[in-house]
C-alpha cells in the first residue's frame, strides 16, 4: 500500500529524492518549494526552483508559501491528510504544527553523518575539515536544528581532490535510494530510530555546526598549510569559489580556483614553483587543477596555461575577502 507523501525541497539536491519517491509508487499529494527567485543580470527574471520544475514535469501540485506563519498555509498542509512529510534541503524552518501534521511525522534527508555537521553547509564543511568519510542520513524531524533521531545511514568516502559539487551529486543519488528504503520500512512498520546522543556515544561523532559559506571566507591565503588550503578550495567549488588576485595581461583579475591538490614543495608563499601552477604555501605546496576567469568558463589547468602561461617564480597575490 502506497504512502501519501508531502514533499518539501528546493535545490537540485532534492530532485532525485522526489523522482525516486514517485517511481516507488508513493502518492505525492503536494510538493512544497521556495518561491521563484529573481535571476539574470538585472534580476528581472523570476526563476522557479529545480524542485518546482521537476514537480511540474511529473504533474504534481506545487505550493510555495513564503513561510508558515499564515494560519491558512498551516491549515492547507494539515488538510492534505498525509502519512508522512519528506524534507530534503527545503530551506525553511518548519513550525511544530507542520512537523506534527502527517500521521508519521516528517522525515529529513541530511547530507552528513549526524550529529557531526548539523546546519547549512554539511557537505562543504566535511571536505574543508578533512573528513575521510561522510554520508546521508534519514532522521525524524523535531524543532531543533538537525537534532532528531536517526533511522538510516549510508556512508561514502571523500575522494582526493573531490569538490563539494561532485560530492553533492553523489550524495543526492544516495539520498534518493535511502529515503525510498526508509519509506518502505515505514510502510512495513519496521523503521526504527536512534537518539543522536546515543549515536554520538556509539560512534564518537560529536555535534559540530556547519555554518553557511561566505564570500569573505573564499579568499585564499597561501601562508597556511597546503593540505588545509587544498581542502578549502575543493570545499568552496563550485560556489562561492575560492579566489586569488592574479596579474593577467597587465591587470589584476580575481580568478576562482575550483580544484586543487596538496603536494610537496617549498618556497615563498604564494609563488609558483614550476610552470604548471604548483604554488608554494606556508607549509608544502598546492597544485591548482581548475581555474575560472571572471565571466569565463571553468578550465583545467592545462587549458588555462595555453592562454595564460606562468613561469616558475611568478607571484600570486592573495586577495582580501569582500
Amino acid at each position: 500500500m502506497a504512502l501519501r507523501v508531502g514533499f518539501m525541497g528546493t535545490p537540485a539536491f532534492a530532485v532525485p529524492t522526489l523522482q525516486a519517491i514517485v517511481a516507488a509508487g508513493h502518492e505525492v499529494a503536494a510538493v512544497y518549494t521556495q518561491p521563484p527567485r529573481r535571476a539574470g543580470r538585472r534580476g528581472l527574471t523570476l526563476t522557479p526552483s529545480p524542485v518546482q520544475l521537476a514537480a511540474e514535469r511529473l504533474g504534481l501540485a506545487v505550493r510555495s508559501p513564503i513561510n508558515f506563519r499564515d494560519p491558512a498555509d498551516v491549515e492547507a498542509f494539515e488538510a492534505l491528510g498525509l502519512d508522512v512529510g519528506v524534507v530534503v534541503a527545503y530551506g525553511l524552518l518548519l513550525p511544530q504544527e507542520i512537523l506534527d501534521a502527517p500521521r508519521f511525522g516528517c522525515l529529513n534527508g541530511h547530507g552528513s553523518l549526524l550529529p557531526r555537521w548539523r546546519g547549512a553547509a554539511p557537505i562543504q564543511r566535511a571536505i574543508e575539515a578533512g573528513d575521510a568519510v561522510t554520508g546521508m542520513m534519514v532522521m525524524r524531524m523535531e524543532a531543533g536544528l538537525d537534532t532528531g533521531p536517526v533511522a538510516l545511514t549510508a556512508e561514502t568516502p571523500i575522494c582526493e581532490a573531490e569538490t563539494a559539487g561532485e560530492l553533492h551529486d553523489r550524495l543526492a543519488e544516495m539520498a534518493a535510494s535511502l529515503m525510498v528504503e526508509a519509506l518502505a520500512k515505514l510502510e512495513a512498520g519496521t523503521l526504527t530510530f536512534e537518539d543522536q546522543d546515543a549515536l554520538a556515544a556509539r560512534t564518537g561523532r560529536e555535534p559540530v555546526y556547519a555554518r553557511k559559506l561566505t564570500k569573505a571566507e573564499a579568499a585564499i591565503d597561501f601562508g597556511g598549510d597546503a593540505e588545509s588550503i587544498a581542502r578549502k578550495i575543493n570545499a568552496f567549488a563550485p560556489a562561492p569559489g575560492a579566489f586569488v588576485e592574479m596579474a593577467l595581461a597587465g591587470a589584476s583579475e580575481r580568478v576562482k580556483i575550483l580544484r586543487a591538490r596538496a603536494e610537496t614543495g617549498s618556497g615563498v608563499a604564494g609563488t609558483t614553483l614550476d610552470d604548471r601552477l604548483l604554488v608554494a604555501c606556508g607549509t608544502g605546496a598546492v597544485r591548482l587543477l581548475e581555474l575560472q576567469r571572471p565571466g569565463g568558463k571553468p578550465m583545467p589547468a592545462e587549458e588555462w596555461l595555453r592562454g595564460s602561461p606562468f613561469a616558475a617564480g611568478t607571484r600570486l597575490v592573495a586577495a582580501s575577502g569582500t
